[in-house]
């Protein structure tokens, strides 16, 4: 899990790089594209080939066209503000994961478990807040929109998982990303730079790495326990946003991220006992954790 949330802080660093140069949908298409090939040749190394196949076509294409928006957002947030900034906005996904639940899986949220949701999201608050960089500006609103579109995308994995594959959630995102968005950037398509070569090969390679690691974490450990490594993202994209580009987030800022990962990792805590059979009613079967969790990255 650790080597997983490392590779994918690489990949957004790379986003971040080609973000600067490049139109958003367009670096969405390069991110599909570029880990596409990487993911086959993980698939065709385990022989799950027949299973890409026998799918739910229709969730598949819809959490693909979603993963266009969510990537984009993001790559247009990151191109505006810190690594660091944008990820501290981002963690507010697994607020939103428990709060879709509710109406789009029937789960049960008790009220100690909507108090950290509702702090979470003042912890946002706090980081856009109306003075300072990033403060209710554009950028942080699409890195807010890219996380509901991955809160969406892991709702529509827990129904998914149920009858697809793994190997067919993997690939199937990252074509109907490389196809939707490209497909959409199209029209301001910009030559690629020979200087950027190298890059599209590392996100593709460390989005690849990352995916493989997430899929292996979640088959081998328990969910509630390797979900609160996800944190571990900030301190890399502290240390890449200080070595690359010479930037750190202010006091405010830090704040909030404290709001916004205690808020996570109480919700975890909740989830932990209301599986061990609290107060609070279990979700139905099937519908929170397993394995199915390692396949809604970036």
């Amino acid at each position: 899990m650790l080597a997983a949330v490392a590779s994918f802080a690489f990949m957004d660093a790379g986003l971040k790089h080609l973000a600067a140069s490049y139109p958003p949908m367009q670096v969405a298409a390069l991110r599909g594209a570029a880990s596409l090939p990487f993911i086959l040749a993980w698939v065709a190394a385990t022989g799950a080939f027949a299973t890409l196949w026998r799918v739910r076509w229709g969730l598949q294409a819809f959490r693909g066209l979603t993963s266009v928006m969510m990537i984009a957002c993001f790559a247009y947030g990151l191109a505006r503000m810190p690594m660091s900034t944008a990820y501290t906005i981002f963690f507010i996904a697994p607020l939103l994961i428990t709060a879709l639940s509710v109406p789009l899986l029937g789960e049960k949220v008790g009220p100690r478990r909507w108090t950290a949701i509702v702090v979470g999201m003042i912890g946002v608050m706090v980081v856009m807040r109306p003075t300072g960089e990033g403060a209710l500006s554009l950028a942080a609103l699409a890195v807010v929109l890219a996380a509901t579109g991955y809160a969406v995308s892991a709702i529509t994995v827990r129904v998914l998982s149920r009858t697809d594959s793994t190997a067919s959630m993997i690939v199937w995102l990252l074509f109907f990303l490389a196809l939707g968005a490209g497909l959409l950037a199209w029209p301001d398509w910009v030559p690629i730079r020979r200087a950027d070569a190298w890059v599209i090969v590392g996100l593709g390679l460390a989005g690849a790495i990352g995916q493989y690691a997430l899929t292996e974490a979640f088959r081998t450990g328990e969910a509630s326990l390797l979900a609160p490594l996800e944190y571990t993202g900030l301190v890399w994209s502290l240390l890449l946003d200080l070595m690359i580009w010479g930037v750190l987030p202010d006091s405010v800022t830090w704040i909030g991220a404290g709001i916004i990962v205690a808020s996570g990792l109480y919700l975890l805590r909740r989830d932990r006992i209301v599986h061990a059979g609290d107060a609070d009613p279990p979700p139905p079967p099937g519908t929170l954790g397993g394995d199915e969790a390692g396949t809604g990255n970036r």
